[in-house]
């Protein structure tokens, strides 16, 4: 795949700038989800594009904050990630979690805008354009046992001012306005299926031989506002997420590609690693499969391929640099000692 360069600044759009480029620079870092790279190409296209049409005009954007929906470890973050890379603007993620532990949930979130603002070396007007990824939101679903002073509604609550565009005092006196900040939202949402399966089907709307059944698939596919309110999110909370992109389990094959495929991946950084030893490294595709298949057993999808890899790899890694001898590694199976091949 050829390499994808933006100039900085994205949101000043080029002609090639388009949803497509914006989805084959994630497809050279992230695997799979195709349909949710695609929903949030758009959402940020969209975003970026209706900044500079209307830059000097505020109140009039309409902000197309994210919703990702997805297991652990299918890529949110990873996808977020790769986003701000590409756009070149200042990125923080912040933890629901963390913020539902505190009392003082607002404080936190003028944090998290001073992250920003450091990431953008204190430039306000950088900042504002940036991007905050909120993970876990799941997990401030309302629930009669908590005290409101740390219910996930009151975080909620809390939140909606910021993701719909208002300026935000930060401790130093400034003040950071937060309509043009892309609000991205993550989490696992564990039973919404369920939900899903209970309210879905537009069985009850008046289609003909020329409806496009496409069109209606796609309808029942997409989590509705109704089922994030059934699982906890209040009404005004959804309505600040009106892109929703779903991510799915990772299957062995995405995970195996995970670590050898992407431009970044992990076997790629250790072969350069070993190359600067003056050592090949040649990893055979078997036990890229054993390291998955352990993944799945754990259930934590891509999370820990590092760490096994990591454990493969360190105590071959601990002896090449006192053995100049050594001009090639091969790992044929994760649970073999590896052939270390001497130089000819």
């Amino acid at each position: 795949m050829r390499d994808v360069d933006f100039p900085r600044g994205i949101h000043v759009l080029t002609k090639e700038t388009t949803p497509s480029a914006i989805v084959n620079y994630l497809d050279q870092y992230v695997i799979g989800q195709e349909e949710a790279k695609k929903v949030v190409a758009v959402a940020v296209y969209s975003h970026y594009r209706k900044i500079a049409i209307f830059k000097g005009d505020k109140g009039t954007i309409a902000k197309s904050n994210i919703l990702l929906v997805g297991p652990s470890g299918t890529g949110k973050t990873l996808l977020c990630d790769t986003l701000s890379r590409l756009l070149r603007v200042p990125f923080v993620t912040a933890d629901a979690t963390s913020l539902a532990q505190t009392k003082y949930a607002n404080e936190e979130i003028e944090a998290t805008l001073q992250r920003l603002v450091d990431q953008a070396d204190g430039d306000i007007s950088n900042a504002q354009e940036g991007i905050v990824f909120i993970d876990e939101i799941d997990k401030l679903k309302t629930s009669n046992g908590q005290s409101q002073a740390i219910s996930g509604e009151s975080v909620q609550h809390a939140l909606l001012k910021i993701m719909e565009g208002s300026p935000v005092k930060l401790k130093d006196g400034q003040y950071i306005d937060t309509s043009h900040i892309l609000f991205i939202c993550g989490g696992a949402f564990v039973g919404l299926d369920q939900i899903m399966s209970k309210t879905h089907g537009f069985g009850f709307i008046a289609t003909t031989g020329d409806d496009n059944q496409n069109i209606l698939d796609r309808l029942n596919k997409r989590v509705k506002p109704t089922d994030l309110f059934e699982f906890g999110l209040i009404p005004e909370f959804t309505g600040r997420l009106p892109v929703i992109a779903n991510l799915h389990q990772l299957t062995k094959p995405m995970l195996v590609s995970i670590m050898s495929v992407p431009k970044n991946s992990i076997y790629r950084q250790y072969i350069e690693i070993f190359r600067g030893e003056g050592v090949d490294l040649r990893i055979a595709p078997r036990v890229f499969e054993q390291i998955a298949e352990i993944a799945i057993e754990y259930k934590t999808g891509a999370r820990s391929l590092r760490g096994i890899f990591e454990e493969l790899i360190t105590p071959i890694l601990y002896l090449v640099p006192d053995h100049p001898e050594i001009g090639r590694v091969e790992i044929t199976s994760l649970f073999d000692d590896p052939r270390m091949i001497r130089r000819a």
